[in-house]
């Protein structure tokens, strides 16, 4: 069990959202772009799919609504999408790096876990000069993705970390979820775009980067 006392010994940054302020573009191409283009009929609720890799999206799409392309079709105007959003327009959580080495020089592990495939995380990790111990994506693991806990649970393994010991920041229903399923402590971080979603399954909600960097350094027991 994780000793309370003593602080979280990692905490797993979800990526779109928190690390870096994607979602308001995703809330826009969604609706505007990415849905017209492959729904014939009503489109979901956002937080329906947000959170959830992009190829589970399209089968959530295709289980629930009125679908008129094929997954293929999908997962290129997806990722066409995604490329243009992490070059270009993305920024990084306001005062990201110090947090990390504030949190690295007091022997807590910083992974970022995310439903984003290799190929997008890296464009944020290489642009933004990102260097954390892991990077673990929901298509690194052999099951779903969240709101299964499967990504967490991996990730704990993967860093030989009790999931009691592992505290996670999320911005999505889904990811949220998926924390709390893994037996992780789950900080819940609002930033506009989340402004209306449901995150009371956290253990905490955040508003805004201050906030959230004080109590990543309060359940860490880091003095910033």
């Amino acid at each position: 069990m994780g000793d309370s006392k003593r602080g979280s010994r990692a905490v797993l940054f979800d990526m779109d959202g928190v690390i870096v302020d994607s979602e308001r573009y995703w809330h826009d191409a969604q609706p505007e772009h990415i849905f017209p283009a492959t729904l014939a009929g009503a489109y979901p609720d956002l937080d329906e799919t947000t959170g959830m890799n992009y190829k589970e999206i399209y089968d959530y799409l295709d289980a629930n609504y009125e679908t008129k392309i094929s997954k293929d079709e999908f997962i290129e105007i997806f990722d066409e999408t995604a490329r243009e959003i992490y070059r270009e327009r993305v920024s990084l959580l306001d005062g990201f790096h110090d947090l990390h080495d504030e949190l690295a020089a007091n022997e807590v592990t910083v992974s970022i876990v995310t439903s984003a495939p290799p190929a997008w995380h890296e464009i944020v990790t290489e642009r933004f000069d990102i260097a954390v111990g892991e990077t673990i994506s929901a298509e690194d693991i052999d099951g779903e993705g969240k709101p299964a806990p499967d990504v967490y649970e991996h990730a704990a393994g993967v860093l030989g970390i009790d999931p009691a010991d592992c505290l996670v920041v999320e911005d999505s229903k889904n990811g949220v979820e998926a924390g709390k399923r893994a037996g992780m402590t789950v900080i819940a971080y609002r930033s506009g775009p989340n402004d209306d979603t449901d995150l009371s399954a956290a253990d905490v909600v955040v508003d805004g980067s201050a906030e959230l960097r004080a109590e990543i350094r309060r359940r860490t027991g880091v003095e910033g």
